[in-house]
This record gives structure tokens, C-alpha cells and sequence, in this order.
């Protein structure tokens, strides 16, 4: 449950920044995950299939960035790095 949210939090962080700038699709979504974040880059995708279908995010090229930095302040979180809009 906690992996979903965390995916679910980053979709609807994207869909949040295309409708305050009123882009038409989203291009590329870039994500780091944390080592201790409990998400493999293959387990991230597939959560990420599932909550960004039917959203603008659902056919982004999804690029994912994981750390093995086990005391990274940040370590246990999911951050969105980038989105790159078509406006």
C-alpha cells in the first residue's frame, strides 16, 4: 500500500502541473527513487501503468533514476525530478 501511494502521489503531482499550465500531454516524466524507498524502477512501472492510465501522464516516457545510497537524507522517499510538457 505504501508503494502506491507514494506512485499515486507523483501522478497526481503531474496532473496537478498540467492543468495549471494547460499543457495538452505530458512528454516525459523523470523520478528518483530512494534505497530505502521499497520501489525497484520495474516495480515503480508498474504501479505507474495502473495510476496514470487514462491521465495525461499514462503515455509519458516514464525515466527512472534509483539510488543504492542507503543514508540519503532522502532515502525513503520517491521524488519527481522533472516533467517535460507539450504545451
Amino acid at each position: 500500500m505504501h508503494e502506491t501511494a507514494l506512485v499515486r502521489d507523483v501522478v497526481r503531482r503531474v496532473d496537478d502541473l498540467v492543468r495549471s499550465t494547460g499543457a495538452r500531454r505530458v512528454l516525459r516524466v523523470k523520478v528518483w527513487l530512494g534505497a530505502l524507498s521499497h520501489l525497484s524502477p520495474a516495480h515503480f512501472r508498474e504501479h505507474y501503468a495502473v495510476e496514470a492510465r487514462n491521465t495525461p501522464a499514462g503515455e509519458a516516457l516514464l525515466e527512472i533514476e534509483a539510488s543504492t545510497d542507503l543514508d540519503d537524507p532522502q532515502a525513503q522517499h520517491v521524488r519527481l525530478e522533472s516533467v517535460d510538457l507539450d504545451e
